[in-house]
């Protein structure tokens, strides 16, 4: 078998809104005498649309209209009908996931293809996406080292650091490059930013609406932004003013961080020289740029070359492959089929220490799923042990049962995933930890990773094994 799909990405962020069509080649990898495993083998972006500034209403509510009209208008110019398109994603990032009707938004836009892998990003998932597409994951696997990427928008600058191809951290501050608005054709200040206000006060600088600008009076309160940012890696101490910029959290910095990445809009403007008015777009995004490219965050640390710098978000959309579970797995509730779970991979080095630190590190990261401070639901991810022992499996189910509380306290299942084929005595385990009153799902031999997304149908082979689909958004 070899198919092809015709996939969307729809990615709504904070200032600009955009849509790119992807073909994903899919094939059978297994022998046709067992279990058909499917599998990417090749993906191509075969449309990329126009960048629209994402439309807000008066009362602060998306557009819903102007949406849908320009996507609509977007897959006209492309030559395509809805009908044709097998499989997408909806990405809603930034301020933009938290306006009042972002939900709504995002089931309506959902209906323009068939089953789609609908995602509301908060901060932390938007980092991972964002760095994800920008290839930051895939350069600290093949160069064995540290990097952090910084994904630098109209109103947020979201950072994932990764390891050796592993996610360790995120964090999010409110620097972006339409945080102040200049008029393209007066230069006069028409919006600043509550924080940047406070910033500007704080540093005693002299800025107001109305007041006509140019690049140099603009320098300095721009010079302090790229200082936040140099403050969020490690690269100076943090100011007086840091913790006030972050927008939920920052980077713990542990670690030296030798290499950064960077994507997003501003990030254009870091890897080339802007041409034309610096006021084009109507905000300080050039300027920016042109500061983060001549600023310490260039200089001392090794700077790789993004794959997508406005699009790294999403290119492309989401794709189905679908696995069997292992055999010795464990589930005490029917409420199948269960559909559009993200999933929370936790690290190898999360996993090596004690019950404590299993815990901890979950606790931390399922912060990572909340919008507005309510926990999505979630999967958690491990690799698991090849043959554990006694001792191993009671740390592992005690340090997810403290790690996860919070999300026992909710009336959905508990999900585990485990690569090694451990999962029928940590379910049993953990179900005992929960006095048998909590429905239990723990397979095994299922890979995943954070920004998957999981459906478990229903039991098939008497019960024995789970069909299970892994969502994978796709990144170019």
């Amino acid at each position: 078998m070899n198919e092809q799909l015709l996939s969307v990405g729809i990615d709504m962020g904070t200032s600009t809104t955009q849509l790119v069509l992807s073909k994903l080649h899919i094939q059978n990898m297994a022998s046709s005498f067992t279990v058909p495993r499917l599998v990417i083998t090749d993906k191509e972006v075969v449309y990329r649309s126009d960048i629209c500034f994402t439309p807000v209403l008066a009362d602060n509510r998306i557009d819903m209209l102007k949406i849908q009209s320009f996507v609509e208008e977007q897959y006209e110019k492309a030559g395509i009908h809805k009908d044709e398109i097998q499989t997408g994603a909806v990405i809603i990032t930034g301020e933009t996931a938290r306006k009042e009707n972002a939900n709504e938004v995002v089931l309506q836009l959902s209906g323009f293809a068939g089953d789609f892998v609908v995602a509301t990003a908060g901060p932390d998932l938007e980092s991972i996406i964002a760095a994800k597409g920008a290839g930051a994951h895939a350069y600290s696997k093949e160069h064995s080292t540290s990097i952090v990427n910084i994904d630098i928008g109209g109103g947020t600058s979201n950072l994932a650091l990764f390891a050796s191809g592993e996610l360790l951290d995120t964090g999010c501050l409110d620097i972006g490059g339409r945080l102040i608005r200049v008029d393209q054709s007066t230069h006069e200040i028409t919006y600043i930013a509550p924080k940047i206000k406070q910033l500007i006060e704080r540093r005693g600088l002299t800025l107001a609406l109305g007041q006509r600008v140019t690049p140099v009076d603009l320098q300095p309160i721009i010079g302090e932004m790229v200082k936040l940012l140099e403050e969020s890696v490690g690269l100076r101490p943090p100011s007086d003013f840091y913790d006030t910029i972050v927008t939920n959290k920052g980077l713990k910095l542990d670690r030296t961080i030798p290499c950064i990445s960077f994507s997003g809009g501003v990030a254009d403007f870091i890897y080339h020289e802007a041409t034309g008015d610096v006021f084009q777009f109507g905000d300080v995004g050039i300027l920016l740029g042109r500061a983060i490219a001549a600023s310490p965050l260039t200089q001392q640390l090794t700077v790789a070359r993004s794959a997508e710098t406005i699009r790294a978000t999403v290119v492309g959309a989401g794709s189905h492959t679908t696995e069997i579970s292992g055999s010795t797995i464990t589930y005490t509730e029917e409420s199948f089929p269960i559909k559009n779970i993200p999933i929370l991979k936790l690290s190898t080095q999360d996993e090596s220490g004690s019950s404590e630190q299993l815990a901890e590190a979950t606790r931390d990261k399922l912060d990572w799923f909340k919008l507005n401070n309510d926990l999505q639901r979630v999967a958690i991810a491990l690799e698991g042990k090849q043959s554990p022992s006694f001792l191993e499996v009671q740390k592992y189910a005690q340090g997810l049962h403290k790690g996860m509380s919070e999300l026992l306290e909710r009336e959905y299942p508990l999900i585990v995933i485990v690569h090694h084929d451990m999962a029928k005595v940590l379910g049993q385990t953990l179900y005992a930890l929960l006095d048998y009153k909590k429905d239990v799902i723990c397979i095994d031999s299922v890979q995943v990773d954070n920004g998957d997304y999981i459906d478990i149908g229903k039991p098939i082979a008497e019960g024995k094994v789970l069909p299970v689909v892994i969502k994978t958004l796709v990144f170019n």
